[in-house]
């Protein structure tokens, strides 16, 4: 097929898709309006160097007058006189052709590489795209702040094949966990954050409209220039620096209200009891005697039709505000360039009514280089700083596993419980002095009032913390001659911090659920750290057609002082003083202390760390088309013991663009740019506590310390005070060493039909080694074991990513991005007897055995429990089994689960041991992840569509206390249960807490999480299209929906789960009732001077 027709094909298809009708004039009538009668009419034709461009645009510059191209690359129009017409078209460079005394125009389009010229960011430096030779992924600062998200992260999910970006919370201000290219370790498997060169940040203070830049290094060849602390991968962020040009005022803002996107649908009160008899009756024979549980009054009230308290409703904060607004100045000559920017961040919770949470944040940030000294063409001394300082003001409400969760304890409360007394009170259980309130008449296990312990200080209901940051960097550049530069760069980090907590007495419940006491607490930390580099790069001259450029650097990085101080007081009700009123004066100063265990105090420095690096790189090409990158890194760690202390990290990369090769001529029609890529490389993780090869001593003072206690009264010695006493507190490992991280990448990148389409694929096998992680509890040691090198885990996998960009006709852009993951885990050593490392128990409910592990042979984190092969629907199902030789538990009756004889051995076993039927059931980490990017634009206006999901995961869900709490709440899944036969084949029948339908970690509380969620529609308008004289370079305004749609059959209340319910931080996918996600509806403008 010739390119005439390959092209006319492509364009009609792409216009049927999109329901347009297809017309060689499609454009050339009505276009030019108001013509004149002194306008001259030209004619011409567009080719490339194939032939005839078909649907180039052809207008006349700095009017709407155009057309664009037929079939045959031809066009017609009517100019004025001495104008100027601007052919443009995807995939090619925009020309500008004064039209003077001609009538016949013939223009050659030449290819636009701009794409493959763009300069992304690699450590130490800067490299051509074509040029690289490893795996990196590359997010434009414009398209972050058009998400418009308080963390970059957030707006990465849908761009960056090989991420996982994993909120951890729904919470303003929270963080989110981050694997790059699979869980590489059961301690810190995060990445390296690098901020303008700045290794060690984090993306939580930066605001989105102050980065020019994200690149992402996801294999070792590219990050091993960062060694020991790349294992995990690296993230660069580049903030916008100064433009030489005139001084440009620019704004960005928006302001909008959010709401949960998604409600549990709890029982009311008349399904509640149905529910309980039921329970009752399964456990006991007999229905609930409600008079002996429950007041009269409040059977009276739901027997005419109160359905009951709905606990999520009273915790809604609807319409919780969320803004934005930034301010950047830029501007600058040739010799000096500056930025200033100021941005403030406003983000309410969703939950928690008049207490919900809150993150506020100001950021200032002052970038700007200067030229010192220019040479005839280069500039010979520059110097420049970026200084960013940063104030955040948050309150979070508590999420961390059962006990200390008020989205777990609403969602448990009884609905017959009122939230408040008939007379506006309260609804509390007993006065401070034990005298019976409004919970006479209640059996204590149904009254736990979550209302009256968050308005009084509970789950953090009064909390704040204050941080303040600045961060100031230093450099200089020196270029002696041409191509050879010296950069020194200093950095200094400064961070202090406060946080103030306080609770009040109040009665939730009975017993120690009433509290009778008024506690403060405040602490305090500083810390500070600094770095030093130093880097010497050449680019030699060329030498016939080959490019070799050699850096070498030196760094060296100290976190020496720092420390924390914490102390609190409390005091009986009725003792305190008369100016403690509440949140406001809540103040250590302001309360009485009558004993000693009525405060606790404690202060202490943070251990020292020093980093020392050696490192280098040489690039190598020929022609642009054979290119090489051998990249070394040594480096020394005081985490280490002497000769333990240094690490070495090679990794070699290699490319080779086929298309220039004389043998690809003949592809040259439908493929622009396509290069073969491998790499392979080792890099480092340190990142445990400090000196685990030392027997280090800690000063006693906890209750729950392995320290000395000493004094003659039990009460004294064993609580909060402060006590003299130091003891070892790690038993030594001298044997510690560096974690390593191996990869190999093999991969390529392409560019078919006139840059329109792109294609970027990847394989990857990354094996890490010698985990950092803790060793085991011996209890003869008498205290904490040390780290130890103790496993080994694979990941594997393949990456994929689409690009589409095109236009039709003169006005009409549009875009489309698709990028696919599959990752593989796989725990290979784990260096234990058992080899295998399990999570703690009681996770899901109170009694139950844990339910992960990392095991060689499965992947971190993975669900271990019992599985099931249905429900027994009646007594002569379950003895024709026994008949038949199937394993079936002694107490088996009908509505039970039918477990799974896994081993095969003709008995059920669920206790720990060679005979255990439990096994892997699930996988919280995804198989697969998808991100979608959609956008167009057409006369000013753009709209687009970002959404992201995750595939083949699981989830263990639990909203209740099944195994302690038999009169909690349930949401309506319990519908789904056995009461009869053929009712259910999937839930068991209601059952006592402790029978094996319930207590059994199962695939009963595990479900299937698979998701995609539509994170942001946006549509915008610039008016600038309309008012033609208006003054700004642009004023766009727009509207924005996030998280609009979640398409999912997973029943909680958000599949993307991050959380690991207060347990091992390698766990994730556990959700005990984590806080919703939001929708949120947004109006904004973008205005630049």
């Amino acid at each position: 097929m010739n390119k005439k027709v390959r092209k006319t094909a492509l364009l009609m298809g792409v216009m049927a898709l999109l329901g347009l009708g297809y017309s060689s004039n499609a454009y050339a009538a009505g276009d030019v309006q108001n013509v004149q009668q002194a306008t001259k009419k030209i004619t011409g034709t567009v080719v490339d160097a194939q032939g005839p461009v078909i649907g180039a645009s052809v207008m006349e510059k700095g009017t709407t007058n155009g057309t664009v191209t037929d079939f045959d690359g031809n066009f017609t129009l009517n100019v004025n006189p001495g104008a100027t017409i601007v052919i443009s078209y995807i995939g090619y460079e925009t020309q500008e052709i004064k039209v003077g005394n001609q009538s016949n125009i013939n223009i050659t389009l030449s290819e636009d590489d701009a794409v493959l010229e763009e300069v992304v960011v690699v450590g130490y430096g800067t490299m051509k795209k074509k040029l690289v030779t490893g795996a990196t992924v590359q997010v434009k600062g414009e398209e972050i702040a058009k998400l418009n998200t308080t963390n970059a992260l957030e707006a990465m999910q849908s761009s960056t094949p090989g991420v996982q970006i994993t909120q951890q919370s729904s919470q303003p201000g929270k963080g989110y966990k981050v694997y790059i290219r699979g869980v590489g370790t059961t301690g810190n498997s995060q990445p390296l954050y690098v901020i303008d060169g700045v290794a060690g940040g984090s993306l939580d203070g930066i605001n989105p409209n102050d980065i020019e830049s994200i690149d992402v290094l996801k294999d070792a060849a590219s990050a091993a220039i960062y060694g020991s602390r790349a294992a995990n991968g690296v993230i660069l962020v580049t903030t916008k620096q100064g433009k030489e040009g005139k001084i440009e005022l620019t704004y960005n803002g928006a302001i909008g209200w959010s709401n949960v996107a998604k409600r549990p649908q709890l029982l009311n009160a008349q399904q509640y009891m149905n529910i309980i008899d039921e329970y009752y009756f399964n456990a006991n024979g007999t229905k609930l005697d409600w008079e002996n549980y429950v007041p009269q009054d409040i059977l009276n009230k739901v027997a005419n039709g109160w359905t009951g308290t709905d606990w999520w409703d009273a915790f809604v904060n609807k319409n919780a505000v969320q803004q934005n607004h930034s301010a950047t100045l830029t501007g600058g000559t040739d010799r000096s360039k500056f930025m200033m920017s100021y941005t403030y961040t406003g983000n309410e919770g969703i939950m928690g009514a008049e207490r919900a949470s809150y993150y506020k944040r100001h950021t200032i940030r002052i970038n700007s280089d200067h030229v010192l000294l220019k040479a005839k063409d280069f500039d010979a001394i520059t110097i420049g700083e970026n200084i960013s300082i940063s104030y955040n003001k948050s309150h979070g409400l508590a999420e961390d596993g059962m006990y200390w969760s008020y989205i777990h304890s609403l969602l448990q409360t009884c609905p017959l419980l009122p939230q408040y007394a008939d007379n506006g009170d309260s609804y509390y259980y007993q006065e401070f002095d034990g005298t019976p309130a409004y919970g006479q008449g209640w059996n204590a296990a149904m009254f736990n009032n979550p209302w009256e312990n968050l308005t009084h200080g509970g789950f953090n209901a009064f909390s704040e913390n204050r941080d303040i940051n600045s961060n100031a960097t230093a450099f200089m550049t020196i270029q002696p001659i041409k191509g050879l530069r010296f950069r020194s760069q200093f950095n200094y980090n400064w961070g202090s911090g406060a946080y103030r907590g306080y609770s009040e007495p109040a009665s939730p419940g009975e017993g120690s659920a009433t509290n009778v006491l008024y506690s403060a607490s405040q602490s305090a930390w500083l810390s500070t750290n600094w770095s030093i580099e130093n880097t010497l790069t050449y680019d030699l001259p060329m030498l016939g057609a080959h490019k070799i450029s050699a850096m070498v650097g030196q760094s060296f990085q100290s976190t020496a002082w720092s420390f924390n101080l914490n102390g609190s007081n409390k005091i009986r009700y009725g003792e305190q003083l008369a100016t403690l009123k509440g949140w406001d004066s809540a103040w250590l100063s302001n309360f009485k202390l009558l004993q000693a265990t009525d405060m606790s105090l404690g202060g202490k420095p943070n251990d020292e760390e020093y980093l020392s690096s050696w490192f280098g790189r040489v690039t190598w090409d020929w022609n642009e088309t054979y290119m090489a990158t051998v990249t070394v890194r040594y480096d020394g760690s005081s985490v280490f013991t002497r000769g333990k202390r240094w690490g070495f990290f090679p990794s070699v990369s290699a490319g080779w663009v086929m298309t220039n090769e004389k043998f690809m001529q003949g592809t040259k029609s439908w493929l622009d740019f396509f290069k073969l890529r491998a790499s392979w490389g080792q890099n480092g993780n340190n990142r445990i506590n400090k000196y685990q090869y030392l027997a280090t001593i800690a000063l006693s003072g906890d209750a729950n310390d392995s320290g000395y206690k000493f004094g003659s009264a039990t009460e004294t010695s064993t609580s909060g005070t402060p006590n003299t006493g130091a003891y070892a507190n790690i038993v030594p490992n001298p044997d510690l060493t560096w974690e390593t991280s191996e990869q190999l990448d093999f991969g390529f990148d392409a560019r078919l039909l006139n840059s329109r389409l792109g294609v970027n694929f990847d394989w990857y096998k990354k094996t890490t080694k010698d985990w950092l992680i803790g060793g085991p509890m011996v209890a003869v040691q008498g205290t904490n074991p040390a780290a130890i090198n103790g496993g080994d885990v694979k990941n594997t996998g393949v990456e994929l990513a689409l690009t589409w960009n095109d236009r039709i006709g003169k006005d009409f852009s549009y875009n489309v991005g698709v990028n696919f993951t599959y990752n593989k885990n796989e725990v290979t050593r784990i260096a234990n007897a058992n080899h295998y490392l399990d999570g703690p128990g009681g996770v899901l409910s109170q009694g139950t055995e844990f339910c992960y592990r990392a095991e060689e042979g499965h992947p971190i984190g993975y669900f271990f429990g019992m599985s099931y092969s249905g429900v027994w629907q009646n007594q002569e199902q379950i003895d024709a089994a026994r008949a038949a030789g199937k394993a079936v538990l002694d107490n088996a009756q009908p509505g039970d689960l039918i477990w799974d004889d896994w081993n095969g051995d003709g008995v059920i076993t669920y206790a720990e041991g060679d005979n255990c039927d439990r096994h892997e059931i699930g996988n919280p980490n995804p198989d697969v992840m998808i991100g979608v990017n959609l956008g167009c634009s057409w006369k000013g206006f753009d709209f687009a569509v970002n959404g992201a999901g995750a595939f083949g995961m699981q989830i263990m869900r639990s909203y209740r206390s099944f195994g302690d709490a038999a009169f909690q709440n349930y949401d309506t899944t319990i519908f789904n249960r056995w009461h009869g036969e053929g009712t259910s084949n999937d839930q068991p029948r209601i059952s006592p807490t402790g029978h094996s339908n319930t207590i059994w970690v199962s695939q009963r509380y595990m479900e299937n999480a698979d998701y995609f969620k539509v994170k942001t529609i946006t549509l915008g308008y610039d008016f600038k299209h309309l008012w033609k004289a208006c003054p700004l370079q642009q004023m766009r305004f727009y509207v924005q929906a996030q998280n609009l749609f979640t398409f999912t059959g997973y029943t909680g209340l958000d599949p993307e789960v991050g959380n690991n319910a207060a347990g091992s931080g390698w766990a994730s996918g556990i959700d005990l009732g984590l806080y919703p996600p939001s929708r949120t509806f947004l109006v904004g403008a973008s205005i630049k001077f």
